[in-house]
C-alpha cells in the first residue's frame, strides 16, 4: 500500500537515556511500517528525527548545533521532496515546544514526549502543507508501548514498565518533561516479554525512570519484585532493569539477585552524594548509611554483583567535606562504572534558583580527583574476572577491529575476544559464547572463545 512515506529515507539521532532509545525505537517502527527506509547517515535522508534530552546544558548546546548545521547539508540525489524535513522530539521539544521554531526556523516539526503516535501526522502535514507543526500535549493518552517498533537488535529489547517520575530531585528536569508515574498493568508487561522470548530475544531491559516504584499507581504499593517473578518465569535468558531509585529499593528486590535465574548481577544505582547535607539539598530522600547499607544486603544476597552509579559535582552549596564524603564513598563501595557530571543548572527546577554556586575551578579539581579515583576503582574491580570463564551476549564486531567480536558479560562489562576461525562477529551476533578472560583493563575484559557458541 503507497503511503506518502513509501520509499522516503529517514535517520534518527538519539541523545540521552535508554527511555529516548526506546522511543527512538517505536519511531523507527512507525515510519518503517509506513514504507519508509531507515539510513544511517544524514546525508542519506529525507527526513531528519532528533529525540532529546534535556537533562543537562550540553545536550542542548549538541541539539541546536546539529539542527543548525543542517541547512548546509544537501538533499540527495532523487529525493522527491523539495526540502529536508527536521523533526525534533523527546524532552526538549516537549520543554520548548514553539520556542524551537523560533529559535531554528528551518526545523519543521516539534513533537514532545507525551505523543509518538502523532509523529507520522505531523510529518505528513509538514510534507503537504510546510510551516511549523508544532504539538506538545501535557500528558499522554495511551502508552507508547501499544506503538509498533523496529528494534535495534534482533535479540535485545528494552521494554517500559513506567513512564514519567514522581520524585521531583531539585536539579532534575525529567518529571516536568515526562509526567507523572504511571505504570503498565503486570499483565501487558508479561505479554510483551514472552512475545520478545518467542521471537528469540535473549536479553531484556526493564526501563523506567524509577522502575523500584512500579505498581505503586496501579496497586497501592510497590510490586516490582513481582514483575521480576513474572518475567523470570518467560524464560528470557537475561534480564536486567534501569533505573533504580535507593529510596525505593526493597528488600524483595535485593533477595531476587540471589533467586532468579535470569536476573543479570549488575545493578545501576545511581547515588548522586555522598553528602548528608547534598543529600537533603537535592531531595533524594535517603542518607548515605541507608545507600551504604543497601549496598551491604546486595553483596549479601549476590557476592559477584557489579555496581555502577551516577555523581553529581560541584551541586550549590557543596563544601569540601562535602565532596570529601562522596570521594569516601565511591572508594568505599568499588564501583565497576561511575557516571560522574558537573552539575549543571536547569530551568524550572529549584536547584536553578539555589545560590551559593561553588567555583568552576574547585568543582573542575574535584571532579578530576573523582575521575581519577574512578578508574582506579574501576580496574581493581575487573581483576576479579582475571582467569574466569564469562558467559558473553555477542553484540558484533569490535568497531576497532573486524577479527574481535564484542559483547556483554553478565556484569555488563565489555568483552573483546578473536572471533573463531570458521564464522564471523556478524554469524555470531545474539549468540552467548563463553570467553576464558586472560586480560583485565578499566573499562573491558579481553580473553578466547572456549567454545563455539
Amino acid at each position: 500500500m503507497q503511503t506518502p512515506f513509501t520509499n522516503l529515507t529517514f535517520c534518527i539521532r538519539t541523545f540521552g537515556c535508554q527511555m529516548n532509545k526506546h522511543d527512538s525505537e517505536r519511531i523507527a517502527g512507525m515510519l518503517e511500517g509506513l514504507g519508509a527506509l531507515p539510513v544511517e547517515a544524514i546525508e542519506d535522508a529525507d527526513i531528519v528525527a532528533f529525540m532529546t534530552c534535556c537533562v543537562r546544558e550540553a545536550a542542548d548546546t549538541r541539539l541546536y548545533g546539529q539542527v543548525a548545521s543542517l541547512k548546509n547539508v544537501p538533499l540527495r540525489t532523487g529525493t522527491p521532496l523539495s526540502k529536508r524535513i527536521v523533526a525534533v522530539g523527546g524532552c526538549i521539544g516537549q520543554r520548548d515546544g514553539e520556542k524551537l521554531v523560533e529559535e531554528l526556523p528551518h526545523l519543521d516539526v516539534v513533537f514532545g514526549t507525551h505523543n509518538l503516535g502523532s509523529l507520522p501526522r505531523l510529518l505528513e502535514a509538514a510534507i503537504d502543507e510546510g510551516g511549523h507543526q508544532v504539538e506538545v500535549l501535557d500528558a499522554a493518552s495511551s502508552f507508547p508501548t501499544e506503538l509498533p517498533t523496529a528494534r535495534e537488535h534482533d535479540w535485545a529489547a528494552w521494554l517500559p514498565i513506567t513512564i514519567g517520575c514522581n520524585n521531583f530531585c531539585s536539579y532534575c528536569i525529567v518529571p516536568y518533561v515526562r509526567g507523572r508515574e504511571k505504570s503498565r498493568p503486570l499483565e501487558d508487561i508479561v505479554a510483551e516479554a514472552e512475545r520478545y522470548v518467542d521471537a528469540g530475544v535473549k536479553e531484556i531491559t526493564l526501563l523506567g525512570q524509577n522502575v523500584n516504584s512500579y505498581g505503586r499507581d496501579l496497586y497501592g504499593s510497590p510490586r516490582f519484585d513481582e514483575v521480576l517473578d513474572a518475567l523470570d518465569a518467560t524464560g528470557v535468558a537475561r534480564l536486567r532493569f534501569a533505573t533504580s531509585h535507593p529510596k525505593d529499593l526493597t528488600d524483595g528486590v535485593i533477595e531476587r539477585f540471589s533467586s532468579l535465574r535470569s536476573l543479570m548481577p549488575a545493578l545501576h544505582l545511581p547515588v548522586q552524594s555522598g553528602s548528608d547535607a547534598v543529600l537533603a539539598a537535592m531531595n533524594r530522600r535517603y542518607t548515605r548509611a541507608h545507600y551504604l547499607e543497601l549496598v551491604r544486603k546486595l553483596r549479601e544476597a549476590c557476592p559477584d554483583i557489579a555496581l555502577s552509579t551516577d555523581v553529581i559535582v560541584g551541586f550549590p552549596g557543596e563544601t569540601d567535606k562535602d565532596f570529601e564524603d562522596t570521594f569516601r564513598l565511591v572508594d568505599e563501595v568499588g564501583y565497576h562504572q561511575v557516571f560522574t557530571f558537573i552539575y549543571s543548572k536547569r530551568e524550572g527546577t529549584p536547584a536553578a534558583k539555589m545560590e551559593d554556586a561553588v567555583p568552576h575551578e574547585v568543582v573542575q579539581g574535584r571532579f578530576d580527583r573523582l575521575v581519577n579515583l574512578v578508574q582506579s576503582r574501576a580496574f581493581e574491580a575487573n581483576q576479579a574476572d582475571l582467569g574466569a570463564i564469562v558467559n558473553v551476549l555477542v553484540e558484533g564486531a569490535s568497531k576497532r577491529d573486524e577479527g574481535l567480536l564484542a559483547g556483554k558479560s553478565p556484569k555488563n562489562q565489555t568483552v573483546h575476544a578473536p572471533v573463531p576461525p570458521g564464522t564471523t562477529a556478524r554469524a555470531l551476533a545474539g549468540s552467548i559464547v563463553s570467553v576464558r578472560i586472560d586480560e583485565a583493563k578499566t573499562w573491558y575484559l579481553s580473553g578466547e572463545v572456549v567454545n563455539g557458541r
